[in-house]
């Protein structure tokens, strides 16, 4: 394998501005860049964790030719994965012949901000959101702001505020709208094909040229710390103080972004994230896209990555659980050597996988349900949006003919020291009738699979009632003996 020309420079667009960077620390943040570096002090930090918003941006990237704005966490998002993209604060955001920026007039006419520490996180979010959907409907703008949390406004004003959007100005006047071809052409100039190496020993940061590139380079460096998204790494840094160099960034990495399917299996490359990942996932297994978007707000969707959610390990991941419930299995890489394993037997104990110096998780294959069979998946959190989960748990029943059991993978998260799958249970269900009598006779198997833990998210005690019940609520609904009621935002569904 021919090694890549490499450059020691990470090149960007900064609001209008082209930047190229030769100092860069593996750890430093775009909004300690932004704040410090820059005097971009629009961009707030709040909870340094990506839980907040306040230092929401846009990063633009090219995606397959096609230039897409996302709204992210600075506080959370490394200089380090910046390379060929364009960066835009609210500094940048303009109207017609000097006036206010349509989200900007309309946040102001509505009153959409009190003490406004929030406030330009929240026109950031609608920003993005504008630009894809200019009429957005009530239930695109709560999830667009999932992400930004504000103490003293309420939300009933800058709810207002985004349906009026429009009314402000055109989409196609918009400055980024109207530039949008030559961003697209400038972006494309930059992305050279290199591999990006800047500093060394303890300040080191790799981009490689591609998966392939990755690949050696791990070879080389199995102590590396691998940054996909950055929504786990990046509190390593924020809040734990740790070093991560040398640090290899592999967002939007060629070759680890492939999204497809075959002979009814999805196959998911370990950079494709959340976002992008919706759209296929929930037309193909509706239950995951109720669970996507619990996971985080639209700025940790927008980076986060399902195969660094595995490759991380956390019994309280929200992907592991339903794709063991379907059997997925997991392709990992060693240089060019390739093996696949069960998803389930990639999780070995607490923070230990499967998973040998040099390797890494490559892609994960899931198939999809059969059209007879039942599958649904349940978070418990303390609030519903943008929360760590408590218990977690994933169902996947097929039934025979005569109406017994002839297939169930039941999977949770947060029971254990890893995703477990509920096999006592299991092997209590499997063959008799599905029937209440038989659930109420499989439910004292829990004991024999999980002894949870008590922390700061739940008690023992109440992880293992809820797991238990989260097993009844999928008997009642996949028999329909009773309506389960589920509460939304505005009426009962």
């Amino acid at each position: 394998m021919a090694t890549p020309t490499i450059r020691n420079q990470i090149r960007f667009i900064l609001n209008g501005e082209d930047v190229a960077l030769s100092s860069v620390a593996p750890d430093e943040t775009l909004l300690d860049y932004l704040r410090l570096r820059r005097s971009l002090r629009g961009t707030k930090e709040g909870c340094a964790e990506g839980d907040c918003g306040a230092c929401t941006v846009l990063v633009g990237r090219l995606s397959g030719g096609r230039l897409v704005y996302e709204s992210v966490n600075a506080c959370i998002r490394f200089m380090g994965s910046l390379d060929s993209c364009h960066v835009v604060t609210i500094e940048h955001l303009r109207g017609a012949e000097g006036r206010l920026h349509p989200v900007q007039q309309a946040m102001v006419d509505f009153h959409g901000s009190q003490c406004g520490f929030c406030t330009p996180g929240f026109v950031m979010s609608l920003y993005a959101l504008w630009m894809k959907s200019p009429q957005p409907s009530d239930a695109a703008i709560e999830k667009a702001l999932q992400g930004n949390l504000c103490r003293c406004t309420g939300y009933e004003a800058i709810m207002r505020a985004a349906r009026a959007i429009s009314s402000y100005g055109k989409l196609a006047s918009d400055p980024l709208a109207a530039e949008r071809e030559a961003v697209t052409a400038r972006l494309a100039a930059l992305d050279d094909g290199s591999r990006l190496e800047i500093g060394e020993g303890d300040e080191r940061l790799v981009v490689p040229a591609d998966a392939d590139d990755f690949a050696e380079i791990l070879m080389e460096h199995p102590e590396a710390t691998i940054v996909a998204g950055s929504t786990d790494v990046g509190l390593w840094v924020t809040k734990h103080m740790r070093r991560i160099s040398p640090a290899v960034f592999i967002g939007n990495l060629d070759g680890l972004c492939g999204l497809s399917e075959e002979n009814g299996v999805i196959s998911i490359g370990a950079g494709v994230t959340y976002t992008d990942a919706f759209a296929m996932l929930s037309k193909r297994i509706p239950a995951l896209g109720p669970l996507f978007d619990r996971i985080g707000g639209d700025q940790v969707r927008n980076m986060g990555t399902i195969g660094g959610n595995i490759a991380n390990g956390s019994p309280i991941g929200d992907t592991p659980p339903p794709l063991i419930a379907l059997d997925a299995s997991l392709t990992l890489r060693r240089g060019e050597e390739r093996r696949t394993i069960p998803l389930e037997k990639f999780f070995i104990a607490y923070g230990k996988q499967d998973r040998q110096p040099g390797e890494f998780v490559e892609a994960v294959h899931v198939p999809v349900p059969a059209d007879t069979a039942h599958f649904a998946v349940y978070k418990v959190t303390k609030r519903r949006d943008e929360d760590i989960t408590a218990v977690l748990g994933a169902f996947h029943l097929t039934l025979a003919n005569n109406g017994t059991v002839g297939g169930i993978r039941i999977a949770y998260g947060g029971m254990a020291a890893t995703p477990k799958r509920a096999s006592a249970v299991e092997a209590a269900l499997l063959g008799q009738p599905w029937t209440e009598a038989t659930v109420e006779a499989a439910i004292a198997a829990y004991d024999d699979d999980f002894q949870p833990l008590t922390d700061m998210r739940a008690s023992a005690e109440y992880r293992s009632l809820a797991a238990k019940n989260l097993l009844r609520r999928f008997f009642i609904e996949t028999t329909g003996t009773r309506a389960p009621v589920q509460v939304s935002r505005s009426v009962a569904a």
